[in-house]
């Protein structure tokens, strides 16, 4: 419980299904006595994606219950975080009831074309999953970062452990993590003096549908189960287990609150152990 959370607003994208991260984030901040802002895209994309997005239904009723949970002010907001037009309509619509914003969590990614190596990925879902993981913190830091000028503030973006170690056949995803860590290190400099710090999470194995859609795609490509897989991936986790998304909240959290007044700049791991570079 970080007590200086308390009436503070928070944005988390991709916030909109209760079995991801943006959702563990959006409940912790809430537990604090944080506004929660839920920002999804709030329609099916195709009927085709393995992967659904979140429903405007669905955002609603995790805005309600979040906040008859917690007794925080709440809102569903659709958004397209790879449309400018869309973004802006957001920040009209937020601005509307939301004076100032103190937090923003990138959080919204996919990723589209894999498993497939540099020479045989489809082009457009190459930077299709570059647009959405990487260019929308862009877009989304641009747009709210007016909003949160004037008192000290706390953006978040999550990375991935992909993003310093590359994995096999997501070339594009890995690619546009990377991106987003240097991306939070340059603002953290040019954003400094304005008292915002800006801090990136870096996941790795965390039980969310997309790492189990991706279970499913390795044990067809390496022709195992999905069950096999996942004990084969423990193996290379010094703690040797799978993340829960609780852990990516409590950690977002940390870094929303004066607990961690003196960070910024950093790409964090929360992977088990798995990657401990210098």
């Amino acid at each position: 419980m970080y007590a200086d959370l308390k009436d503070k607003t928070a944005i988390v994208t991709g916030a909109g299904k209760k079995t991801g991260i943006g959702y563990a984030i959006a409940a912790k901040l809430a537990s604090c006595g944080a506004n929660i802002i839920i920002a999804d895209l709030g329609k099916p994309v195709h009927p085709d994606e393995p992967l659904k997005t979140a429903t405007s239904d669905e955002m609603n009723a995790i805005a309600s219950e979040l906040s008859e949970a917690y007794g925080v002010k709440t809102m569903a907001a659709s958004v397209d975080v790879m449309d400018g037009a869309s973004i802006a309509a957001f920040v009209r619509q937020v601005g509307g009831s939301f004076e100032h914003i103190d937090i923003l969590c990138n959080n919204a990614g996919a990723s589209f074309g894999v498993p497939n190596t540099v020479l045989s990925y489809d082009e457009e879902a190459w930077i299709r999953t570059v647009d959405v993981n990487l260019f929308s913190v862009f877009r989304m830091s641009r747009a709210i970062i007016p909003m949160m000028t004037g008192k000290p503030g706390s953006i978040v973006n999550t990375a991935s452990r992909a993003g310093k170690v590359p994995p096999l056949f997501n070339s594009a995803y890995a690619v546009a993590k990377a991106g987003v860590i240097m991306l939070t290190k340059t603002m953290a400099k040019e954003l400094g003096g304005l008292g915002i710090r800006i801090n990136a999470i870096c996941p790795g194995q965390i039980a969310t549908d997309l790492e189990k859609w991706r279970f499913g795609l390795e044990a067809k490509f390496f022709n195992t189960t999905i069950e096999e897989r996942e004990k084969e991936m423990c193996t290379t986790i010094p703690l040797g287990f799978i993340g829960l998304p609780s852990d990516a909240g409590d950690l977002v959290a940390y870094l929303a609150s004066d607990a961690s007044r003196y960070i910024t700049g950093q790409a964090i791991n929360l992977d088990g152990g798995q990657c401990m570079e210098l």
